[in-house]
């Protein structure tokens, strides 16, 4: 199996030779990181709980962000509107990679939940 992680050149020289960061953007190092997680072979097959706390997700993204620091990216859990958001977001620029659910589909459900019971329109 062939890996994305960039191959960086043997140092044959000097101990003093410059060495350039590697210029991923924080997509592409969340890509690399997510690839090489491997599911719990003992999770396979189990459903998940429907509804997760935000204290019961705190231990896992502590552990989920001690794993990604090498790769210089953060998760970031918040609550909006009785949600969770999760935001994947580059420590060093804070600048945001990701979020689940997107701003748009934040924006949708709570549109959806305005006019619930309004959708249809029937006359007898």
């Amino acid at each position: 199996m062939s890996s994305n992680i960039p191959e960086f050149p043997v140092n044959s020289g000097p101990a003093t030779a410059n060495i350039t960061p590697n210029p991923l953007s924080g997509r592409q190092r969340l890509d690399m990181a997510l690839a090489h997680i491997q599911p719990d072979s003992d999770a396979q097959g189990i459903s998940a709980p429907s509804a997760l706390t935000m204290s019961e997700l705190a231990e896992p993204i502590d552990r989920v962000n001690d794993v990604m620091r090498a790769y210089n990216v953060q998760f970031e859990l918040s609550e909006y509107e009785g949600r969770i958001v999760t935001r994947i977001v580059d420590r060093d620029s804070q600048e945001l990679i990701r979020q689940i659910p997107s701003e748009e589909t934040l924006r949708i459900a709570e549109t959806l939940e305005q006019r619930q019971g309004r959708l249809v329109d029937w006359e007898a």
